[in-house]
């Protein structure tokens, strides 16, 4: 008698992969006695509430109610007592007394004359701006006076628009916004955007040809970016003063703010190899260069940074070996050894960030330091992933907040290991029922690539269903290999040039290391399977094209297989630019590897996928087609990049593990 499959592939689509009743979008009052935060009743409710905690008391209220229109996304003024937020198409703010209760919840505007995005209210709390089509607006909520600040002008075609994040910023810089207010609420800096260099691609919808394709203007590999300009503007008189910059040499804006010491803007040259930091004059838009980084290979974009102190010590940070440092003024505030993660913000003089010790890359810890004399004082001390938000001295936990998210269905049974001379990061998940020694066939289930750690000492949904695969039959392996971020500036750097021959070696070499020195956990070599999607969907393509003496059947989704297929940012700061390393592509092509394969493949892509178009996965279809080697295509009709369709998500895991079972031949695991 076989065990029902455990209903974990539902709960995550059902959950939105567990994100449901936990607080996202934490932030303190200025007193730092009460937290913001966006959350919903429980586990499965979308409709999304904003909540207020008062930390002396540990009372928690709703702000908003999400049942009346769910809140995506809010922003608040420099005190955090105006929050702004769009509601039904409309701008509503919310003012708040003592302890989060709303004392006053309107509607600014109704939506009807002008669209509204992102609202951002001023510091001072009287203005809120927003986007508001291809402009930018300000509205005053106490009197309802609303005013388009920067527009298009009769000199501007139809791609340029004011306030936007392009995108690459969004997708690979990790900047998603082009509004910074200046502290008194007088002035905006600003984003001018032209699109109108950008090449136009088309997502289409085959299941419905009746409807039009989408045109979006998409910066392919060695193609036009956007044109981004700043300005700073009145916000009364709506003047446009224009920040005067190198664009040709930086092309990308990668970060701005404006503080206690004026607007400042970080910019990057089109090789990703030097960034500058530029403050900014706002009376006359003139710059000069605030700091500077070169890096032979490229300049790594740490999220937070560069911000500044209470007493203007301006935070970068410092590659210097194995190690990123965190840096104040172009000194070392961190000690060698300790990896810098992300800055999560600055509280007057003090800086709060996350870093990954060298004995322990499984961990990122909270840490903060006082800038300038001060020594980083850890926070954290047991494994896992750690954040937190700081103000007015008070430091908040994510377990500060009630956290009503559904617990897994699938508990976790993994141990972590580090194996090879290269010491890889691999979480080996065994089944519950598994006996010491008994075979079980590998399925390696990695990410893998330079975006994102997979094996940390953390939970996540994507650790549960690496379990959830384990209870199916599998012996499970998650590998880090080269690139993955954590490991130091050096590691990350070793696919430069080469982003699949080493990171694929590696899993390589972490399957044999574990199979040698734990006989107990059985994993049969005979039967070796890897699934991905995004990069490591590329990964496993590739582990059955080039290894197929290691690898016997493969799971892609939305894998880039012609590299040239992916965004200018992202892909050229580890490839180049393809007329100057057209050998560096070649390397990485993986339609050239098509007519290798001897292995079953499964291929899945969203045919609405704006950010790796299915082109890729076409396209290797065809080449396989051509070449004459079977396999199989899912088309996910109306997905994009990551599929959210409740049903479409769950069975989709499904078929992956239908396909694994029948190209290993395997039937379903005993009781």
């Amino acid at each position: 008698m076989t065990p029902s499959v455990p209903p974990l592939p539902r709960q995550l689509a059902r959950t939105r992969r567990l994100t449901l009743g936990t607080p996202a979008q934490v932030t303190l009052t200025e007193d730092g006695a009460t937290a913001l935060f966006l959350r919903g009743r429980d586990g499965t409710d979308t409709g999304t509430c904003l909540w207020a905690r008062e930390l002396a008391a540990g009372v928690e209220r709703v702000v908003v109610d999400g049942a009346e229109g769910a809140v995506d996304g809010y922003a608040t003024d420099r005190a955090g007592r105006l929050a702004a937020f769009v509601r039904a198409g409309g701008l509503w703010v919310a003012r708040l007394g003592r302890g989060g209760a709303a004392d006053m919840l309107s509607r600014v505007l109704s939506g009807d004359r002008h669209p509204v995005a992102r609202p951002l209210p001023d510091p001072t709390g009287r203005y809120v701006a927003y986007l508001s089509g291809r402009s930018v607006r300000v509205v005053e909520p106490a009197t309802g006076q609303d005013r388009a600040v920067a527009a298009p002008g009769p000199e501007d075609g139809p791609e340029v628009g004011f306030g936007r994040a392009e995108h690459v910023a969004q997708e690979s810089m990790g900047r998603d916004r082009g509004l910074w207010w200046a502290p008194d609420g007088e002035r905006l800096l600003v984003t001018r955007v032209d699109e109108e260099p950008v090449a136009v691609w088309y997502v289409a919808d085959p299941a419905n040809p009746a409807v039009p394709p989408r045109a979006v203007r998409y910066p392919a590999v060695g193609t036009a970016n956007a044109d981004v300009r700043l300005g700073v503007v009145d916000v009364v008189t709506g003047a446009w003063t224009e920040v005067h910059r190198d664009r040709a040499a930086f092309e990308y804006v990668t970060d701005a703010g404006w503080d206690a010491h004026g607007p400042y803007v970080s910019v990057q040259s089109r090789d990703q190899r030097t960034v500058r930091v530029l403050g900014i004059d706002p009376a006359s838009g003139a710059t000069e260069v605030l700091a500077e980084q070169r890096d032979d290979a490229w300049v790594q974009l740490v999220y937070g940074l560069p911000a500044r102190t209470a007493s203007g010590a301006l935070l970068t940070h410092l590659d210097r070996g194995d190690t990123r440092h965190l840096a104040a003024d172009g000194v070392p505030l961190t000690p060698p050894g300790l990896n810098l993660r992300e800055v999560l913000g600055v509280d007057g003089d003090v800086v709060l960030f996350t870093a990954t010790p060298e004995d322990d890359p499984f961990s990122t810890h909270l840490w903060r330091c006082r800038v300038p004399g001060g020594t980083p004082e850890p926070l954290s001390a047991e494994p896992g992933v750690h954040s937190g938000v700081l103000r007015a001295g008070v430091l908040l936990r994510p377990g500060d907040l009630n956290d009503l998210a559904e617990e897994p269905l699938v508990p976790l049974r993994r141990t972590l290991h580090r194996v090879t001379e290269r010491r890889l990061c691999t979480a080996v998940h065994l089944p519950s029922w598994h006996t010491p020694g008994t075979r079980l066939p590998v399925l390696l289930d990695p990410y893998a690539g330079p975006a994102m750690q997979r094996v940390t000492s953390g939970g996540g949904w994507a650790t549960h269903l690496s379990q959830w695969f384990a209870e199916q039959g599998f012996a499970v392996l998650a590998i880090d290999g080269s690139g993955v971020p954590g490991r130091g500036p050096r590691w990350e750097r070793e696919v430069h040039g080469d982003v699949f021959t080493q990171p694929l070696q590696d899993q390589v070499d972490a399957l044999h290391a574990v199979a040698a020195g734990h006989p107990e956990y059985g994993l049969d070599l005979d039967r070796v399977a890897i699934r991905g999607w995004s990069y490591s969907g590329s990964l496993a393509e590739l582990a059955v094209l080039r290894r197929p003496d290691v690898f016997h059947a493969a799971v892609a989704g939305a894998g880039v297989t012609d590299q040239t297929l992916y965004d200018t940012h992202w892909r050229e700061r580890f490839l180049g630019h393809p007329d100057t390393s057209p050998e560096t592509y070649a390397a990485c092509d993986i339609l050239r590897d098509a007519a290798k394969l001897s292995r079953p493949l499964l291929l899945m892509h969203g045919l609405g996928d704006d950010n790796v178009f299915p082109v890729s996965t076409l396209r290797l279809s065809a080449a396989l087609l051509a070449a004459g080697r079977p396999h199989e295509v899912l088309p996910l009709s109306g997905a994009g990049h990551r599929v959210t369709q409740e049903a479409v998500a769950e069975n989709l895991i499904l078929h992956q593990l239908d396909f694994l079972r029948r190209s290993l031949g395997l039937d379903a695991p005993p009781r």
